[in-house]
C-alpha cells in the first residue's frame, strides 16, 4: 500500500512544476547529449556516451519518484485546521531548555521539508514529539547527542 503524502497546495504546485521542468527541459537536453555522443563513433569505447546514458537513467528515476509522490498526495485544506494542538502545517517556536536557543519551524510533509526555509518534516523526532502539544508544554526528544528538552513558546498556522 502506498504512503499518503500530505502537503499544501503550494507544495503540490512546486512538485508539479519540478516534474514539468524535468520532462520538458532536462529530458530533451539529455536526449540531445546522447545523440551528440552517439555521433562520435564506437559506443563500446565512448565514455561520454556511457556517462550521458547513466545521467538519463538517474533523471528517469527522479521523474518516476516524483510522479509516485504526486500520485499519493492529499492536499491539506489549511482553512479547516483546528486548534487541537500542534499538527502538520503548524508554525512552532520552541526553546532548548538547556541552551535557551530559540527556533521557529513550520511542520510539513516529507516532500516539502526544507531546513533552509525552516520547514521541518512531520516525521522527524522533534516534530513527532510536538504533535498534539500546546504553547507552554515541555517535550523531550531523544537525539543522537542525548535527551533534549524543549519548551513550546508559540504555535499557530
Amino acid at each position: 500500500m502506498a504512503t499518503l503524502n500530505y502537503m499544501t497546495e503550494e507544495g503540490y504546485k512546486k512538485l508539479m512544476e519540478e516534474i514539468n521542468r524535468l520532462e520538458s527541459v532536462e529530458r530533451p537536453k539529455i536526449s540531445r547529449q546522447i545523440a551528440e555522443a552517439r555521433d562520435k563513433g564506437d559506443l563500446s569505447e565512448n565514455a561520454e556516451y556511457d556517462a550521458v546514458r547513466e545521467a538519463q537513467g538517474l533523471l528517469e528515476l527522479k521523474i518516476a519518484q516524483l510522479k509516485t509522490t504526486v500520485s499519493n498526495v492529499r492536499i491539506i485544506d489549511e482553512s479547516h485546521m483546528g486548534d487541537g494542538g500542534i499538527q502538520i502545517l503548524s508554525k512552532v517556536t520552541i526553546k532548548n531548555v538547556k541552551t535557551s536557543q530559540k527556533m521557529t519551524y513550520t511542520l510539513v510533509s516529507e516532500a516539502e521539508a526544507n531546513i533552509r526555509e525552516f520547514k521541518m518534516a512531520i516525521s522527524t523526532p522533534i516534530a513527532k514529539s510536538l504533535i498534539g502539544k500546546k504553547k507552554g508544554d515541555h517535550v523531550t526528544v531523544e537525539a543522537p547527542s542525548g535527551i533534549i528538552e524543549f519548551e513550546i513558546l508559540e504555535t499557530g498556522f
